[in-house]
């Protein structure tokens, strides 16, 4: 035995993270680099002394590189074999249970195929696998999709110069939720409380408009949503640009952002440094104020209680002049050409499944 051997068996020896039989084995051979006899080396490391022999024939074969390894076909065998396997995984895949659940549990699915749950529980995880989890998705029916994408894509990953770009939108009918009891604090060992109930004290919407090269957002509030609110809210946003620089606005297809009141202001000489970027339709993912929009619901309106709307809007008030005092622009990165690729493949996707279903 090497002094690099010994040394490496050493550390091997003294590890509290390797396999049981990698530091035993280590031991053991150490142990017998000291001159101890095989039979005193099985009793210490309570195995059999042909277990010893056969662990120093392998060492003085191939090494310190063979400390704990398996040898093909020994082992611990698997529990069930790899057909049942792929058959629970084929039946997750493809079937529903026939008790008129939606999708099988750990449970169900063990009793279907005479396993334990905890070993379709392991089967799921090491393929990935989660019956329980559903994502949603909406392939935009636009006739224009590309055209607009590529518009408003183009326009995060390369704005024009010296212009002022915004993505805008409405958070409308913002409940100011009351709840029936005083909620409990949260302390050590408990989580705070909110009653399960509450009690509607109102709405109101918001309208807010982010600079994405800044991060800075502009809002304002209303009861409703009108055409002439829009239009009241882009006059807004034009007093907050300095004059002759161009304006560049990314907004979604609803009625009140294409209203007559716009179209009128917009077509007027005075206002030809706007320019809108309308997204494709059902394409909310496309506008980075939605982002913002979920970054001001979960750290501003979920588990809050409101006792009126103005205390509602006085709550929106404080969390986005906050934002406002240190604004994080958010960066765009996929490029037009990738999200085409995706849609392309799940448009196909969709549609092979839709013939699958109607071809019978």
């Amino acid at each position: 035995m090497s002094d690099e051997d010994r040394e490496r068996l050493g550390v091997m020896a003294r590890s509290g993270s390797l396999l049981h039989r990698q530091v035993c084995q280590a031991r053991a051979l150490l142990r017998a680099g000291d001159g101890v006899a095989n039979l005193e080396n099985a009793r210490v490391s309570g195995v059999s002394v042909v277990t010893v022999r056969a662990w120093r024939k392998r060492f003085e074969a191939e090494g310190v590189e063979s400390v704990g390894k398996i040898a093909p076909g020994r082992g611990r065998k698997p529990e069930i074999d790899a057909g049942k396997v792929e058959a629970i995984v084929m039946d997750t895949l493809t079937t529903v249970p026939d008790d008129g659940s939606v999708t099988w549990t750990t449970r169900s699915m063990a009793q279907r195929h005479g396993v334990g749950k905890d070993t379709v529980a392991r089967i799921w995880k090491a393929r990935k696998i989660r019956p329980w989890k559903m994502d949603t998705f909406k392939l935009s029916t636009d006739p224009d999709f590309e055209a607009k994408l590529i518009d408003v894509v183009g326009l995060y990953l390369n704005p024009p110069a010296a212009a002022a770009v915004f993505a805008f939108d409405e958070k409308t009918q913002i409940q100011a939720l009351g709840r029936t009891q005083p909620s409990l604090p949260m302390k050590a060992g408990r989580a705070g409380t909110l009653t399960h109930d509450y009690k509607r004290n109102g709405t109101i919407d918001l309208f807010a408009a982010m600079n994405l090269a800044t991060g800075e957002v502009l809002h304002d509030t209303g009861k409703t949503h009108t055409g002439a609110d829009v239009l009241a809210f882009f006059k807004w946003i034009d007093l907050h640009v300095p004059k002759g620089q161009e304006i560049h606005v990314v907004l979604d297809n609803l009625s009140a952002h294409k209203s007559d009141p716009v179209r009128k202001w917009l077509a007027k000489s005075s206002q030809k440094r706007w320019h809108l970027h309308f997204t494709p339709t059902s394409s909310s993912w496309l506008s980075l104020i939605e982002t913002w929009f979920s970054v001001l619901t979960r750290k501003a309106l979920i588990n809050t209680s409101f006792t009126s709307v103005d205390e509602l809007v006085d709550r929106l008030e404080w969390w986005i002049a906050n934002w406002n005092d240190d604004p994080k622009p958010f960066v765009w990165k996929k490029t037009a050409d990738e999200i085409i690729t995706k849609v392309a493949s799940g448009r196909a996707t969709l549609d092979r499944i839709t013939k699958s279903a109607t071809d019978h």
